[in-house]
């Protein structure tokens, strides 16, 4: 999943995106609320972790853009204020939750899974199925029929944008976009070693390759 961090605190906002990238989401980070509305305003983003005290554009009026212009991507408000009408005017503006500075990073991450399983139930089972292979999105777990497959941060990443498009066929390019942040300079091929790591995992024949495309995931035969 992907997520962007609008924080001009770079210091807070690189090491936010340092534990979160750990956990295995692609962060992006920017530092000003126009840039911040732009990138958002894409609709790439999973969720929006936004703090309200920026340059060009406030908080406040980034979420209010944000869902009067029809985004309904979770945003998660982060700031130095205190007090229930700030937490009010965060909520009315259309924030989905709302965390004071300074506050634990252990919260901060439970509130962002929390964010994003609300999310998946809304938008249906945050299991998926493939033949006899599950994958449950919001338990970050993986099941070949009865047996659980133990995977990277970045394995799972790459196997739910798979599986959440199962049957259809992925292009490198998607998988680089969700998987990894845009700021990514590396050599693209970093699909493959993944894919391989995967096709070890779990059985070559439930990826296949179609040439010139992407990658295919199908129930095993």
């Amino acid at each position: 999943m992907r997520l962007l961090i609008v924080e001009d605190e770079k210091r807070l906002a690189l090491s936010l995106a340092a534990g979160l990238t750990a956990e295995g989401y692609a962060v992006d980070v920017v530092h000003d609320g126009l840039e911040g509305l732009h990138r958002a305003a894409e609709g790439v983003y999973d969720l929006v972790v936004l703090d309200i005290m920026l340059p060009g554009m406030n908080g406040y009026r980034v979420c209010a853009a944000l869902r009067a212009a029809g985004h309904d991507v979770p945003i998660l408000m982060l700031t130095a204020k205190d007090g229930e009408y700030d937490e009010a005017e965060g909520l009315d503006t259309g924030a989905d939750d709302y965390l004071t500075k300074p506050f634990s990073y252990v919260v901060l991450v439970a509130r962002v899974k929390a964010l994003l399983r609300r999310r998946g139930r809304a938008g249906g089972s945050p299991v998926l199925a493939v033949g006899d292979l599950r994958v449950d999105t919001a338990a970050r777990r993986v099941f070949c029929g009865e047996d659980e497959v133990t995977l990277t941060a970045k394995e799972f990443a790459v196997l739910e944008q798979l599986a959440t498009r199962a049957g259809e066929v992925v292009g490198k390019p998607g998988i680089l976009d969700h998987v990894w942040d845009f700021a990514y300079q590396g050599d693209p091929n970093i699909v493959e070693v993944y894919i391989s790591a995967l096709r070890r995992k779990l059985g070559a024949a439930r990826i296949q390759t179609v040439r010139g495309a992407g990658y295919r995931l199908v129930a095993a035969s």
